[in-house]
């Protein structure tokens, strides 16, 4: 029920999706009794964070890998530890190149799109865990790297990222159907990445012309509850505070309020 797209998912897991998250693939998975493999593969969209998704395979590609284990660390609380891989192959631009055309003098500024039709490799990693403790309430830790040489395509523009938190049950405060969840992130863009926004250059999220660059760091915390009238009606507030947003240490730090409203029927 977190709000910020680094708590949702792993940010810098750069997944097939078009601009609203959605994408046409095929998945597998072979399952054992404690651990499960999967793989999948699945079409990426023409441009970056682009609205259409390109079909032909031999110019764009996903695949997406996971290992999903379920040890029994605790006696009947669950336990999920995943390792996940992406190799995404697009018609992507390469930071470095987008420099040294601007340093060269053949573009007035560094632009990542400016480059012959090619089909590059972007790759990485992620490492999920969950698990769940007395008094209904879980915690997670979550991982992320991304090899952060070609541009951000889909998801967001994170190159590396850390997050922990958790939720627990009002049963605690004597209200068992609250829950009240806290979570921190914090993320990170390889040092080519870095330099190609200092320069001037765009991404599909970020770019003001200048860069002092800091890690991005939030916290995240909400508060979830019905609402009387009706017993499938809640309700929800919700706070952020992100320091160096966007990874520039000229910005914030800045605070996000959310109210949420959810209808069962």
């Amino acid at each position: 029920q977190f709000m910020n797209w680094c708590v949702v998912d792993t940010c810098a897991y750069d997944y097939a999706a078009d601009t609203r998250g959605y994408t046409w693939g095929v998945v597998g998975d072979f399952v054992d009794r404690w651990w499960t493999f999967r793989f999948g593969e699945a079409f990426l969209s023409k441009r970056p964070n682009g609205m259409t998704l390109q079909k032909n395979l031999q110019n764009a590609h996903s695949e997406n890998y996971e290992i999903d284990v379920s040890p029994s660390m605790f006696r009947s609380k669950s336990t999920a530890i995943r390792f996940l891989a992406f190799t995404n192959f697009a018609n992507m631009g390469i930071y470095h190149q987008a420099i040294s055309r601007f340093l060269d003098g053949i573009r007035p500024s560094p632009e990542i799109d400016d480059h012959p039709q090619q089909t590059s490799l972007k790759y990485g990693f992620a490492l999920n865990a969950q698990q769940d403790f007395p008094w209904s309430s879980r915690g997670f830790i979550r991982a992320g790297w991304n090899e952060g040489q070609h541009e951000s395509w889909n998801y967001t523009e994170v190159d590396q990222t850390i997050a922990f938190g958790g939720d627990v049950s009002g049963s605690l405060w004597g209200r068992p159907r609250d829950k009240w969840g806290t979570a921190f992130v914090a993320n990170s863009i390889s040092r080519n990445h870095r330099e190609y926004l200092a320069l001037g250059g765009l991404g599909f999220l970020l770019g003001d012309g200048r860069l002092n660059y800091g890690p991005e760091k939030l916290m995240e915390s909400y508060y979830n509850f019905p609402i009387p009238l009706y017993s499938g009606l809640f309700g929800a507030v919700d706070v952020q505070y992100i320091d160096n947003p966007g990874y520039n240490r000229a910005r914030g730090p800045t605070v996000v309020l959310s109210a949420r409203l959810h209808v069962e029927l």
